[in-house]
């Protein structure tokens, strides 16, 4: 019986200090430790634009009307309302019809997606045709940005092991595996949600007969900025 205690106790600090030392090792590793940067400035390629119709603002014709035209304006550009346009909000002052004694006001938001700069400046000319102007960017996206952002993920890891590697060269040595990986920062830059829009209108003249042509819009999106810095910890062999 004392002998099967002893097998066990001998057993059992074996593994004890088969750990302690493998832990020790690993820590006691020789090693180098880098960060890789990478990063990337895309074009967004989905554009969502906020369209608000008061019927305060509208003068000689309704709000269903106006809607009607705008509708209307978007299908003659190419635009699937179905998939592109949704209506955010609908409302009224209704409630304070009773306190103020005021005409009733309808009002409609709507919520246009596009995907491009070109189509964006359009529907800005196109509604101010209309007579709908409080018209603004409300967000940018990119239709791929987390396949985007995987791909700078491992552009800043084989950017670590690049630099890791000509740092050990630099001191006649070699790295090994990778021993730890860290996300330690990043950054996704689209200006709070709404990139500025720039417009250029620009009227040319026909040298010839001197017609005028129908100023078309020049717009300009600033690109989503994406960058990550990941912190690498090679062996060093």
């Amino acid at each position: 019986m004392k002998k099967i205690w002893l097998m066990l106790f001998l057993i059992i600090t074996a593994i004890v200090a088969y750990g302690q030392e493998g832990s020790k090792n690993f820590i006691d590793k020789n090693y180098i430790e880098v960060v890789g940067h990478a990063e990337k400035h895309i074009i967004p390629d989905e554009i969502y634009l906020k369209i608000l119709i008061n019927e305060k603002d509208i003068k000689g014709q309704s709000l269903a009307s106006l809607e009607k035209l705008m509708i209307g304006k978007f299908k003659e550009m190419g635009i699937d309302i179905s998939k592109q346009l949704e209506i955010k909000d609908f409302s009224s002052n209704f409630k304070n019809y009773w306190i103020i004694k005021s005409d009733i006001i309808l009002t409609k938001e709507y919520q246009l997606l596009v995907y491009n700069a070109k189509t964006a400046g359009n529907v800005f000319i196109e509604m101010e045709k209309l007579g709908i102007s409080n018209i603004s960017i409300e967000k940018v996206n990119h239709s791929e940005i987390e396949k985007i952002k995987q791909e700078i993920k491992i552009d800043a890891i084989k950017s670590a092991k690049e630099k890791a590697g000509a740092l050990a060269n630099a001191i006649g040595q070699n790295i090994g595996r990778a021993l730890y990986i860290y996300e330690y920062s990043y950054n996704v830059n689209t200006k709070g949600g709404g990139i500025p829009l720039k417009i250029m209108v620009r009227e040319t003249t026909k040298d010839m007969n001197n017609i005028q042509e129908e100023a078309m819009p020049t717009v300009e999106f600033e690109k989503i900025d994406l960058e990550y810095n990941i912190s690498v910890r090679f062996e060093l062999n």
